[in-house]
């Protein structure tokens, strides 16, 4: 029986992720970043980060190297792995990296162009509605019909 080794973290891709490949598969590494912020008994707000090292392997590291850019939130369900080694003196190290089982992208805000644009397109509201009514006159005009918006 295997003991249970499961993690869901949620974070923002800190750089730009490195994909490689193996032994006929692809790999590809990212760390993430984690922001915890708490309150202290005083009132004082305390912000804390923690940085981990993600792995993934096959097509969740496909996906990876195209979608999980540098400021990206992501969603990792994996599992914990810890590589051990010695060094050429003969001291111990050991790091733990996540594997990533799964990964959810959340949605990239894209930069809007006035203060009331929307994501589709960056056009505003004023700027869609008169689109609207121009494809309603089109119509109405065809029609020999009048609509309103």
């Amino acid at each position: 029986m295997n003991n249970l080794n499961q993690v869901i973290i949620e974070g923002n891709v800190v750089r730009q992720p490195e994909p490689r490949t193996g032994t006929g598969f692809s790999i590809c590494t990212f760390p993430i970043a984690v922001n915890r912020t708490t309150k202290t008994q005083d009132g004082k707000t305390n912000e804390e980060v923690s940085f981990f090292d993600v792995d993934a392997f096959g097509n969740i590291a496909d996906f990876s190297s195209k979608y999980a850019t540098k400021g990206r939130g992501v969603r990792i369900v994996g599992r914990l792995k810890q590589n051990r080694w010695k060094d050429d003196d003969g001291k111990s190290h050991s790091k733990v990296k996540i594997i990533a089982e799964h990964i959810d992208y959340k949605p990239v805000a894209k930069k809007s162009q006035g203060a009331d644009a929307s994501e589709s397109g960056g056009m505003s509201k004023q700027q869609k509605m008169a689109l609207l009514q121009e494809a309603a006159d089109a119509v109405a005009s065809e029609q020999g019909e009048e609509m309103v918006f």
